[in-house]
């Protein structure tokens, strides 16, 4: 995970980024209450520092007033547009629809580890692929509706479903996580050295082994890279994250010896491996495909919000075995969610047509590209933008 650069901890970045990250805490709270009706929504948007306004000069009087322009007014109106859809959607459009997925992928899970004891390679393939597809909903839709506090309104919850599937199903510790997704990642997103997706840049490999070969060791750097940022940690929450991660290696890999009736630690590790690889390219290409390449911004002189997300942020077509298992939101609706992170996947599907009308009508970039034209993109172009820093973008006048 990527850690904060030094520079931008002193002087005026600084204070640009925990503007930010305040920024980022009054979205929580619209993205978390809104649903409920809390009639102080407007007070707290422009709080959050969405509206500024700009200072224009009166050529009569000299005097200086503040000017709310229309440019400045377009994330507010989108807001309100996207709190009413929310406001009027019931619990099972908001939470119910995605918790069901998760629950299917966890009671699929038995019936896998019995098919995993089958002499039969039919049925053994069978129990191979139902594992690796639950394992994917669970790692990669369920941590990240986790890291985002989408499980539930309740905070308690919140952290206590993060911890749930970031640490136990994910093996990676969850302060860290949350960290560089939602404090760098989604604050600063294609910010350069900030919330670029440089994290996932390896300059020294090839193109061929980083598209094609080096993603099927996900599984086993995440829990290396998660055991290297305890450091960053107090002892008690480093002493959580070994056990909470331990706890869920340890459970999987007993339960295939004891139900799945695997002889050897070595086949065992391998199915695991096997298992938890499955979905691991598609899930490096998409977090390359749908921000490095698209313009990248200065940490010193970046766009307002919604003119950074529409430009940095790309939506992928419509996948049903991706849709499932990643989620609507890091697949055909990553534009609504970096704009408005805390909904669910089910309800960025749901105001995905509101978001996109509005842009286009706004004549704002509403980006989409298929996953095969991206991977031939990266393949042809990997050199300039997996391995050369990316230039910064200059958005004239909205800065």
């Amino acid at each position: 995970m990527q850690n904060v650069p030094e520079e931008w901890r002193e002087g005026q970045d600084e204070k640009r980024g925990e503007r930010d990250v305040k920024a980022w805490d009054g979205e929580m709270l619209f993205q978390r209450r809104g649903a409920s009706g809390d009639s102080k929504q407007d007070m707290r948007e422009r709080g959050n520092g969405e509206m500024k306004g700009e200072r224009k000069e009166n050529g009569e009087t000299g005097n200086k007033e503040m000017e709310v322009t229309d440019k400045e007014s377009l994330m507010m109106e989108l807001t309100r547009l996207v709190q009413k859809t929310v406001k009027d959607s019931s619990w099972w459009e908001r939470r119910g629809v995605d918790c069901s997925i998760l629950a299917g992928a966890f009671l699929c899970l038995p019936p896998a580890f019995l098919l995993l004891g089958s002499c039969q390679i039919l049925w053994f393939s069978a129990g191979m692929l139902l594992m690796g597809v639950a394992h994917a909903v669970i790692t990669i839709k369920g941590t990240h509706l986790a890291s985002h506090g989408a499980l539930s309104e309740s905070q308690a919850w919140g952290e206590f479903w993060a911890v749930f599937f970031i640490e136990i199903c994910g093996s990676f510790t969850a302060r860290a996580g949350v960290q560089a997704h939602i404090k760098m990642h989604h604050a600063h997103t294609n910010v350069i050295g900030l919330g670029d997706s440089s994290t996932w840049k390896v300059p020294s490999l090839s193109r061929s082994v980083y598209l094609f070969i080096a993603p099927l060791a996900v599984p086993i750097i995440t829990p290396l890279v998660a055991l290297g940022q305890l450091k960053e940690h107090s002892l008690a929450q480093a002493m959580r994250t070994i056990l909470m991660v331990t706890l869920g290696l340890y459970s999987q890999y007993w339960l295939l010896i004891n139900v799945s009736g695997f002889q050897s630690p070595l086949s065992t590790l391998i199915c695991m491996l096997v298992c938890r690889a499955m979905f691991s390219l598609p899930y490096i290409h998409v977090n390359i495909f749908q921000h490095i390449g698209l313009p990248m911004f200065s940490p010193t002189r970046r766009p307002k919000r919604i003119y950074q997300m529409t430009h940095g942020v790309l939506n992928l077509p419509r996948n049903p075995l991706l849709d499932w298992t990643f989620g609507h939101s890091l697949i055909n609706c990553h534009v609504e969610h970096h704009l408005f992170p805390f909904l669910s996947d089910n309800m960025c599907l749901k105001v995905k047509p509101i978001v996109s009308k509005y842009l286009k009508e706004k004549e704002l970039p509403y980006q989409e590209d298929s996953y095969l034209s991206r991977l031939r993109h990266f393949f042809l172009k990997y050199q300039e933008l997996m391995v050369f820093a990316p230039p910064i973008t200059e958005l004239v006048g909205v800065q």
